[in-house]
C-alpha cells in the first residue's frame, strides 16, 4: 500500500537499485538498459526481484528504437510477460503503435497475455497524435496506469497536456508523471497538474574507465543513487502533509 496520497516509482536497471530503493519507494519500474529508454530486463534481474518487497512492474519491451512491433516481436513479448507471471511479480509496462496511433491490436493481445497483472502504458503515448484519445483507448482495453511526460521530453514543457490527461481521466486511470521529474520540480508538477503519480530514475552519473568507453562495452554508465531516493520521497512527504 502507499504510505500516504502521493506514489513514487523509480526506474531500475541493476540489482543495486534494489537496495537504494529498499524502504522507501511504492513501485519499482524492472528494466535493461535504460540510457535507451528501458528494455526487457534478463531473467535473472527478473529473477532477484522475487526477493524484495517493493512491487515489481517489468518493462516488456524487445528492443531500442521505434514501438511498431511485428509477429516475432509480439512473440516475444508475450513470453517474456509470461516469464513474469512465473516469476510471481506485480505488473507490466507495454506500449505498441503504428503510425501516430496506438497499435490496438497488439496492445489488446499483450493486456490479454497480462491477465492477472497490473499493466502500465509506457510513454509510447506520448508519440500519438491525440494523447487524450489514446487514454480513451487505454481504457477501454482494461490498462491501470499511463506513464507520460505530456507528449514532450520533459514533463516540465507537457504540464498543459498532464493536466489535462489527469482531468479527463476522473479517476477511470491513474496518470504518472515521467521524464525529468526531480525533486526540484516535483512541487511545480504536482500543483499545475493535479497528478499524484510520479516516476523517475534517481540516478547519478559514475565515471566510465576508457578502455571500457574505447572498446564500445559503455558509453555512459549511472546507477540509482540511495540519497536522491531518499530526498524525493522526503519532498513527496511534505507535499502530501
Amino acid at each position: 500500500m502507499p504510505r500516504n496520497s502521493l506514489t513514487f516509482e523509480v526506474c531500475i536497471d541493476t540489482t543495486a537499485g534494489f537496495t537504494a530503493c529498499d524502504g522507501v519507494v511504492d513501485r519499482i519500474e524492472l528494466c535493461s538498459a535504460l540510457d535507451v529508454g528501458g528494455l526487457t530486463p534478463c531473467p535473472g534481474l527478473i529473477a532477484a526481484a522475487q526477493d524484495i518487497a517493493i512491487p515489481s512492474h517489468v518493462m516488456i519491451r524487445p528492443r531500442a528504437g521505434d514501438f511498431f512491433y511485428d509477429v516475432a516481436d509480439q512473440k516475444a513479448m508475450r513470453a517474456s510477460i509470461e516469464a513474469v507471471k512465473k516469476a510471481g511479480l506485480a505488473g507490466v509496462v507495454i506500449g505498441a503503435s503504428k503510425g501516430d496511433q496506438l497499435d490496438l491490436a497488439a496492445l489488446r493481445d499483450l493486456v490479454a497475455a497480462a491477465e492477472g497483472l497490473e499493466v502500465t502504458l509506457h510513454r509510447v503515448i506520448d508519440l500519438v497524435a491525440d494523447p487524450l484519445a489514446a487514454m480513451e483507448q487505454a481504457i477501454d482495453l482494461g490498462i491501470h496506469r499511463i506513464l507520460t511526460s505530456g507528449g514532450a521530453p520533459r514533463a516540465v514543457d507537457g504540464q498543459a497536456t498532464l493536466a489535462a490527461m489527469q482531468t479527463a481521466a476522473k479517476g477511470r486511470i491513474e496518470i504518472m508523471v515521467g521524464s525529468g521529474v526531480s525533486v526540484s520540480n516535483l512541487a511545480e508538477l504536482a500543483q499545475n497538474t493535479g497528478i499524484t503519480s510520479f516516476h523517475a530514475s534517481c540516478s547519478t552519473a559514475i565515471p566510465v574507465a576508457e578502455h571500457l568507453h574505447h572498446f564500445g562495452f559503455a558509453k555512459t554508465q549511472k546507477v540509482t543513487d540511495r540519497d536522491t531516493v531518499l530526498n524525493f520521497r522526503k519532498t513527496l512527504d511534505s507535499l502530501a502533509a
